[in-house]
C-alpha cells in the first residue's frame, strides 16, 4: 500500500502536534507544584453535593488553600466511581460524577492524591460555591 504526498503531510503534521503535546506534558510534570514538592495538578472541579452535607455549616471556617481529603466509595449505591471530599474530617460532598472516573481508577490502583480548596464564592447556586484542585505525586 502506498501513501501519497498529501497523506504524508497530514500524518507528519499530526505527529508534530502529538510530539508537541507530549513535550508539554513532560515539561509540566517536571515543574513542581507551588509547594516545591513533586506533584502535578490533574483536576480542578466544583464540589458536588455542597447543599446536602456539612459545607453550609462550615462555610465560615473553610479557607482557600485548605487541604481536603479524598476517599473512595466503591460501594456507593448511586455511583460506583464515587469519590467523597472531606475537610478536617467533615463530609463536604463529592467529586462530580462526570469527572470522577479517572481519579477513582487511580485511587483504586493504589495511587496517592492530594486535594485543596482553590476557590470560595458566595453564589446562590451551591455547585458554584466551592472549587477544589486535585494533585498526583510524581515521585
Amino acid at each position: 500500500m502506498s501513501v501519497d504526498d498529501n497523506d504524508r503531510g497530514g500524518w507528519a503534521q499530526a505527529l508534530a502536534v502529538a510530539l508537541g503535546a507530549l513535550a508539554l506534558v513532560v515539561a509540566a510534570a517536571a515543574v513542581p507544584a507551588q509547594s516545591g514538592e513533586g506533584k502535578m495538578l490533574v483536576q480542578s472541579a466544583p464540589l458536588a453535593g455542597f447543599q446536602y452535607y456539612q459545607g453550609g455549616r462550615l462555610w465560615d471556617e473553610i479557607k482557600v488553600g485548605d487541604p481536603l481529603t479524598l476517599a473512595r466509595e466503591p460501594d456507593n449505591p448511586h455511583d460506583s466511581n464515587a469519590v467523597r471530599v472531606e475537610w478536617q474530617g467533615h463530609k463536604l460532598g463529592y467529586v462530580p460524577r462526570r469527572e470522577n472516573q479517572a481519579g477513582a481508577r487511580h485511587m483504586d490502583s493504589g495511587g496517592k492524591v492530594e486535594a485543596r480548596v482553590s476557590k470560595l464564592t458566595q453564589h446562590r447556586n451551591p455547585r458554584q460555591r466551592i472549587e477544589f484542585e486535585v494533585f498526583v505525586r510524581l515521585v
